[in-house]
């Protein structure tokens, strides 16, 4: 039964309102104001208003860093969503090794990012597994350094998120999927509607909040990403993978002086990933309606 008292309804909420308070409100606002000083990190700054601001915005090394991460999110967002999508398809229509399977490829989200990336640094490694299994089938030609070649590393790096994460975006859409009405799949099944069509026309829109939800959160993430650059090539090589993480790592903890510096990019990473999240959900969630879900 709901209380009717606000003063009890009041004490219930105090603890949350406090936890969020501290946890997020207050360093929110502690990161606005140091994105305003000059902090070194000591305790002593000076208030300089937008000049960090001003300085960004005509800093080449941070308009490119939001280029990679950008890069980045696009292409881990298409496929790790693409791949989820194709198994959950193929175990929805698969039941008797769904359990065993939908497991099976959950695995990886198990594994911690930092050694996942200390994996595959060997896996990519010139006299790795990768260069040695394409010398193995004679294709010698194809074989690369990369995490040192600039047009392969960012691919490389996005390729271990994707291996990751599939799993979990293919459980969602495997959700999507078991929870499709039993009617309109029997009216399909009488209309004779199967394989692409079936597909295009009935499970697609249906699965349209699976997708809203897949697509958040691999943007955000994705936009988020560290420990793979950081550990896979250090933002290299000559910066193409160096995202907006890796750069706040770099001015924060890497160089004296630009402490403040650091956090105005990290402000930047903010407005990045509200702006991207919240336009890209109104955009899926308005598709949703249109499809009357």
């Amino acid at each position: 039964m709901i209380t009717k008292r606000p003063a009890v309804a009041a004490g219930f909420l105090l603890p949350s309102i406090v936890i969020y308070g501290l946890l997020l409100l207050y360093p929110l606002f502690s990161g606005l104001w140091l994105s305003l000083t000059d902090s070194r990190g000591g305790p002593r700054s000076a208030f300089v208003g937008a000049e960090q601001y001003v300085r960004m915005a005509s800093d080449s090394e941070v308009w490119r860093a939001l280029g990679v991460t950008l890069a980045y999110a696009l292409i881990v967002v298409v496929l790790q969503n693409l791949l989820g999508l194709l198994f959950a398809r193929a175990l929805y229509h698969r039941p008797r090794i769904r359990k065993v399977v939908s497991v099976l490829i959950m695995l990886p989200t198990l594994v911690a990012p930092v050694m996942a990336s200390l994996i595959f640094s060997a896996i990519y490694a010139p006299e790795g597994a990768l260069n040695s299994l394409l010398r193995a089938v004679g294709l010698d030609g194809f074989t690369r350094i990369w995490l040192g070649d600039p047009q392969t590393a960012l691919w490389a790096i996005a390729l271990v998120n994707i291996w990751m994460f599939a799993g979990y975006s293919a459980a969602i859409f495997l959700a999507g999927y078991l929870a499709l009405p039993a009617d309109v799949l029997e009216a399909a099944d009488l209309d004779g509607a199967s394989g692409w069509r079936r597909f295009r026309a009935i499970e697609w829109p249906l699965l349209a909040p699976a997708l809203t939800v897949n697509i958040t959160l691999a943007l955000i993430g994705s936009l988020k990403v560290f420990e793979f650059p950081l550990i896979m090539t250090n933002g290299g090589p000559a910066g193409a993978t160096t995202t907006l993480t890796m750069l706040i790592y770099r001015k924060v903890f890497g160089n004296a002086g630009e402490f403040a510096y650091g956090v105005t990019i990290a402000v930047l990473l903010l407005a990045v990933v509200v702006v991207c999240s919240t336009a890209v959900t109104a955009v899926l969630r308005r598709r949703e309606e249109g499809m009357g879900i």
